[in-house]
């Protein structure tokens, strides 16, 4: 949806699923972790690349995943205390009911539609199973997992 014509409920409705959700996860999960014992755990958020790299007519998504980064962060930080350790996983094109699009094409930065490669859902578990596995003294800050050949560094 072009940003003009973008209305505030279609606004709202993303902003409540992919920040709010996130923050309130976050806050209960902080609750128990820090009254557990042992206490402490770990949190991984559900980035995007779409926060480094934005697809045509996604600002909605873009701006909660830019602020799905800062959460992560702040989280971070306000977690060290109390044994908390929170990582982000960016995730790009994974063969899934919301990527049905990329083999057919997708809308580029140009404007063109063109087909992009997708990866195995298993790869992305895999890495999600590497971070939650560390240790609560090591963290992975930030991970991306994506399409080796998909348009991501040097789109636009």
């Amino acid at each position: 949806v072009e940003l003009e014509t973008l209305s505030y409920e279609h606004w709202r409705s993303v902003v409540d699923v992919n920040l709010t959700g996130a923050f309130l996860c976050t806050q209960q999960a902080f609750k128990l972790m820090k009254a557990q014992e042992p206490r402490g755990g770990r949190i991984i958020n559900n980035g995007s690349i779409s926060a480094h790299a934005p697809r045509p007519f996604s600002a909605p998504y873009t701006a909660t995943k830019h602020a799905i980064t800062g959460l992560t962060k702040a989280t971070s930080l306000d977690g060290r205390a109390h044994d908390i350790a929170c990582g982000q996983i960016d995730i790009g094109n994974a063969a899934t009911d919301m990527t049905l699009l990329m083999a057919s094409g997708i809308r580029q930065a140009d404007g063109s539609i063109k087909s992009e490669p997708v990866i195995d859902p298993k790869h992305v578990a895999e890495a999600l199973v590497y971070m939650a596995s560390l240790p609560l003294d090591a963290n992975v800050q930030n991970l991306t997992v994506m399409a080796t050949k998909m348009p991501f560094i040097g789109r636009g």
